[in-house]
């Protein structure tokens, strides 16, 4: 009974702690942010340990907390912060739970939109400047999405602050979704005058429960902040249409169809300066290249207007358009990035471009007061901002498709739902049609076949068939009748259904499977940080080398080291070392090594999710690829999780139904699933064939009978890792293992001993039963194997990963189950917290060790394990625990984690080394480390183009892994299928 050995663990941890309490020692909790991997972990504890007074210090990566115990006279509170500080992480004590203090004011986490972001550069700056600013506790920037999360106290910061501080730093900025409960952001049709407005107004001001509310009329839109205690968002929506006379209709903003609309924005804007640039831009080009060809055009071209030359000044005219007007942008940007000390793309575009475009200029007047023509180049700045923004419209086009995960998911919820309405006397009294972002808990709806479920409930009404393939991955359709769960989003397809809503909005299935793939996205992976420390210096080094290249061009012509004829095209030596200098800025792409990592990471979890895989982070994906060692619980994970009794032995002179009767009256007040399946065991055998046949009556009915036939227990107690005891009838009952028994002083009979042998080798567990000080019988229980249990191990040893069985259950049971399986390696009779101790000797050599497990017994160790990886249908404190969690509750999925961990981060690679080895190349070819051989000189055009692609070509390959399929077993065990 290994959920009642985690008590017991759990209480001679807290009584140690307790312990330690009692001789003068402070127990403290911190909050430690910033930490990453094992080594971060490391450098805390050994920081904490040094520390004077610190007796014992563990650092939990998982929790980022860190479990402190300190001899309060030798060292305070702000010791053990400055401790960690001073270790280079963020640290916050946490109220103790045992210390009863005042509610402090709850941190929110707001989601914002950050657009204008270009590189890993830009990132870097943004996340400085909101980490910096008061009240806010963490805050992450992800490139690839334009999305912001931060966790703020609002007693300190508003999100308006927030937001002005995003905008202050140069970006675009606003507030996607937040996790305060009471605000929504409503759309109204029907404002169309400045009446309207005023009607609206006076609508919310008389309703009640509203705190506060903001129109904009501009965009149709309505913040509100409400009490749900007072005002239901569904009754201040039908009070805006009645109040109205259906002039105006109220409509909940999704914020993910919000953010798609933003990114359609984003690529409208950016398509429409690209059109901008291209036809002011190939005119130049035009000019440059064919005209001297068309004798007509030419002789035009030449003749002058004024002091200019007509096709010189009509160069000038349009360039400057391209470079000021369709150019702003990287201006500002560039502006506000120097303003924060940092560097970016837009600053290498600003510093090439302004470089060709002022030469040009100069060069232009120059030859209209002297005569004398030098060549001049305004094409270069004009063509390099029209392949850059062609580059930035690609990307964002490749950029949106990354997120075709999350909007996938999106859609499978549907956008109304029929509302019963009753009377006052809870009557039928009609239907009607719905927002479903606007059902409430405890609502009545009517499901049609054909549609699908708004949200998650329970049948009230009626029978059908539901197709729940989206969560559990079976296409079999699932039989559903009265008291059935339903899940929303799963499709409804025979019978009318009536259910009663339980969970609406976030608190759904759908909404916490959005809500962990998006908190996935934002993660960043450890091997992201080299990546970011290159971005961080990336632009200063290629300004750097841009000067060393125009002067050692320079240099080397004006002390004669190369020919004249060189540099004879572009009239001096100066001309000619400009333009090297040019190309090296604008060829070197920051971008790509930004890109590389979160690209390929939101594609992977999408695709996992679409297969059942759900990753929490960036950093379980990057373990997962090097696992040596899976660990299985055994039951629930390689079982079925559904005990059922096969056997029942009796060794006393008892009948086999007192003997029944007498375990299921002492098991009754048991929640154990094994209490479960002997309490079913023993009723049926009482009363199969005696139960009403009508399925909705059956439940009530067991439960009358349960009542009257079950014998009355007294001083009931579960004993951790052995069993129950409690008193009937004046004499003491003990149901349990063999500990328990013999704990006791009763004796096993040999032939008892030798039957439960028996049973246990074939995989059965052994319930002993004693009653009044004798041995009375035994009950055999087995929990089925799941069908994929023997085929998963196998392929995971052609994967080359090692598994392991670690149970609770005693050594025979575990063997046989094991063998069964094809598992070698077995660690039996282990109590919950053991089960980390067995992690953590695996994880002695540095080997990564994943653990697979599914009840409240195993979240000890899918903490403890570098991957934990909890089945979806166990408890929550086990997926809260893991780093994956495998929604189709089938083990073929742990092949396919680790497999996709594998192949993303071979992804990941592949775009490090097109990234790097672009710069590496590109950079000397534009300098012109191969002119002086092969005469090849790269034009500051070209480099724009060369530029501009290389990020789209690293986002592209990170959509490749859209294409990822699931490996077929029968391909993983290399079995050829005739």
């Amino acid at each position: 009974m290994e959920e009642a050995s985690l008590l017991a663990s759990y209480d001679e941890e807290a009584g140690g702690l307790r312990g330690e309490e009692e001789a003068g020692m402070r127990r403290v909790q911190v909050r430690v942010a910033g930490m990453t991997c094992s080594a971060c972990t490391g450098a805390v504890e050994a920081a904490l340990s040094g520390t004077r007074g610190v007796r014992r210090a563990a650092v939990s990566l998982l929790q980022n907390r860190a479990h402190v115990v300190f001899d309060p006279a030798l060292a305070k509170d702000e010791d053990i912060v400055e401790a960690i500080e001073d270790a280079g992480f963020e640290a916050e004590i946490l109220p103790d739970s045992t210390v009863s203090q005042p509610k402090s004011q709850k941190t929110l986490s707001g989601q914002f939109r950050i657009g204008g972001m270009t590189c890993a550069a830009c990132v870097n700056s943004v996340e400085g400047i909101l980490k910096k600013l008061p009240g806010v506790k963490r805050a992450v920037v992800a490139l690839a999405m334009s999305l912001g999360e931060v966790e703020y106290d609002p007693s300190v910061i508003s999100k308006d602050e927030i937001v002005q501080a995003i905008e202050d730093a140069g970006f675009d900025a606003a507030l996607l979704q937040s996790s305060e409960q009471d605000k929504v952001l409503l759309s109204v049709t029907g404002l169309h005058t400045e009446g309207d407005v005023d009607l609206l107004h006076d609508i919310l001001t008389k309703t009640e429960g509203l705190h506060q509310f903001s129109v904009n009329f501009a965009n149709s839109e309505v913040e509100i902040v409400f009490d749900p205690e007072v005002a239901g968002l569904r009754q201040i929506v039908d009070t805006i249409e009645m109040e109205s006379n259906d002039r105006m209709k109220a409509h909940v903003q999704n914020p993910y169809l919000r953010a798609a609309s933003n990114d359609a924005q984003e690529a409208s804007k950016t398509l429409h300066l690209l059109r901008s640039s291209l036809l002011l831009s190939v005119p130049v080009f035009f000019i440059r290249m064919l005209c001297p060809h068309i004798p007509l055009i030419s002789s035009f071209l030449v003749m002058h207007f004024g002091p200019f030359r007509i096709g010189d000044l009509l160069k000038w005219i349009l360039v400057s358009m391209v470079q000021f007007v369709v150019g702003k942008r990287f201006y500002v940007a560039a502006y506000r990035a120097l303003r924060h000390g940092s560097t970016n793309m837009d600053v290498l575009v600003v510093i090439g471009t302004t470089a060709s475009y002022v030469y040009s200029a100069c060069a232009l007047l120059y030859g209209a007061f002297t005569g004398f023509h030098p060549p001049i180049y305004f094409e270069t700045s004009a063509m390099i901002i029209t392949f850059v923004l062609f580059g930035k419209y690609l990307e964002v086009l490749a950029k949106g498709k990354t997120s075709d995960a999350i909007k996938k998911l999106v859609e499978l919820a549907p956008a109304t739902a029929l509302l019963i309405l009753k009377d006052k006397e809870g009557k039928y009294s009609g239907e009607k049609e719905i927002d479903a972002s606007l059902v409430q808990p405890g609502d009545a709806l009517k499901v049609l076949p054909g549609s699908k479920v708004p949200a998650d409930g329970i049948v009230i009404w009626g029978t059908s068939h539901v197709n729940e393939s989206m969560v559990t991955g079976e296409s079999v359709p699932i039989s559903k009748e009265v008291s059935s769960p339903v899940i929303g989003g799963t499709m409804n397809l025979h019978g009318v259904l009536h259910i009663q809503a339980t969970k609406v909005g976030s608190g759904t299935v759908l909404s916490q499977i959005i809500s962990l793939v998006e908190t996935a996205q934002m993660s960043k992976a450890p091997i992201q940080k080299f990546a970011d420390y290159v971005a961080s210096i990336f632009v200063p080094i290629v300004i750097t080398l841009s000067l060393l290249t125009f002067l050692a061009w320079f240099l080397c012509g004006w002390l004669g080291a190369y020919p004249n004829s060189w540099s004879d095209e572009s009239s001096n030596c100066f001309v000619f070392s400009l333009m090297f200098s040019i190309s090296v800025v604008v060829i070197a792409c920051p971008c790509a090594l930004g890109l590389a990592t979160p690209t390929a990471v939101m594609v992977a979890t999408g695709v996992g999710a679409n297969h059942g895989v759900l990753v929490k982070g960036g950093d379980a994906l990057e373990r997962a690829q090097n696992v040596k060692y899976v660990i299985f619980d055994k039951t629930g994970t390689l079982t079925q999780g559904k005990a059922t009794v096969t056997t029942a032995k009796i060794f006393s002179a008892m009948e086999l139904g007192d003997f029944l009767t007498l375990v299921a009256s002492a098991e009754a007040s048991s929640e154990h699933p094994l209490a479960k399946a002997i309490l079913d065991y023993a009723f049926h055998f009482h009363f199969f064939g005696k139960l009403p046949s009508a399925k909705d009556s059956i439940k009530k009915r067991k439960d009358e009978i349960l009542s009257q036939w079950l014998l009355e227990a007294s001083d009931f107690s579960a004993l951790p890792g052995k069993g129950i005891q409690c008193w009937i009838n004046g004499k003491k009952i003990l149901v349990g293992n063999r500990a328990l028994i013999t704990e006791n002083g009763v004796k096993i009979p040999d032939e008892a001993e030798d039957f439960l042998v028996d049973m246990e080798l074939s995989a059965k567990t052994g319930i002993l039963v004693a009653y009044d000080g004798g041995f009375i019988g035994l009950i055999g229980i087995t929990d089925p194997l799941k069908r994929e249990a023997a085929v998963v191990v196998e392929g995971l040893k052609k994967m080359g990963v090692h598994p392991v069985m670690v149970t609770g259950d005693n050594w025979r049971t575990a063997q046989a189950v094991a063998k069964e399986v094809g598992i070698e390696d077995v660690r039996a009779e282990v109590m919950p917290a053991g089960k980390a101790d067995v992690i953590r000797s695996l994880q002695k050599d540095g080997s990564v060790v994943a653990m697979v497990g599914d009840g409240i017994n195993d979240s000890p160790a899918l903490a403890a394990a570098d991957v934990g990886m909890a089945i979806g249908a166990g408890t929550d404190i086990a997926i809260e625990a893991a780093d994956y969690v495998l929604v189709r509750n089938n083990l073929e999925d742990v092949i396919t984690a680790i497999d996709l961990s594998r192949k993303t981060f071979s992804r990941i690679r592949w775009n490090y080394f097109f990234a790097m080895a672009y710069n590496v190349v590109a950079i000397p070819v534009a300098a012109g480390a191969l002119f002086p051989f092969t005469g090849l000189q790269m034009p500051p055009w070209l480099a724009g183009a060369c530029m501009a692609f290389s990020s789209v070509s690293v986002v592209c390959s990170s959509l490749m892994l859209r294409r990822y399929r699931k490996p077929r077993l029968t391909t993983v065990l290399q079995i050829t299928v005739e």
